[in-house]
């Protein structure tokens, strides 16, 4: 395990486009089908990263609230599955069920999408306004595994309610950190 901060993608970029393979309906699911005309939430994430099994349950907490409030989310995994086999799409399925994701967990078998979002570690979060342009990247909330920090989610939903209220979000951001994405040779 390797601690790996995010690259951060410059505020306003347009969130790049992408078709891939949902781990629990089985179909293909594309950006278009998550736009959401509130706020639009993409997490990288994997199985087997304990900074992703440290927030899992806020993650499904967190996407259920604001999903009634009509917010779009969807994790996306890029990890190399040769590599690391417990992030291979079955693998995602059972995780996502097992979890309760409320969103699609989508595979990200080339790596391409991870790529154009200059995703680095998991999880790593990004958040887009209705016209899609990125208004909050990096961190959860400050709590990390082994630390006494609460899991509150304090940082997304902070970025989260202000887009819902039609303000601007702070631009004081902080980078998420967790494990870098494995990436292929």
């Amino acid at each position: 395990m390797s601690l790996t901060e995010s690259n951060m993608m410059e505020l306003g970029t347009e969130a790049p486009d992408f078709a891939l393979l949902d781990t629990l309906s089985g179909k293909e699911i594309s950006l278009a089908d998550l736009k959401s005309e509130q706020a639009t939430v993409i997490m990288f994430t994997c199985n087997h990263c304990p900074y992703v099994l440290h927030v899992n349950a806020e993650l499904v907490r967190l996407s259920t609230e604001y999903m009634a409030k009509g917010v779009s989310f969807v994790a996306i995994s890029s990890n190399d599955v040769d590599k690391y086999p417990q992030d291979a799409p079955d693998k995602m399925t059972l995780l996502a069920k097992q979890e309760g994701y409320p969103f699609p967990y989508l595979f990200d078998a080339t790596q391409v999408v991870a790529k154009a979002y200059d995703a680095a570690c998991t999880p790593d979060f990004y958040v887009f306004d209705a016209e899609l342009k990125l208004r909050y990247r990096g961190r959860l909330c400050p709590s990390r595994p082994k630390t006494d920090t609460p899991v509150t989610g304090s940082d997304l939903r902070q970025a989260i309610d202000a887009l819902l209220a039609g303000k601007a979000v702070e631009s004081r951001q902080y980078p998420s950190a967790g494990c870098n994405i494995k990436w292929k040779a």
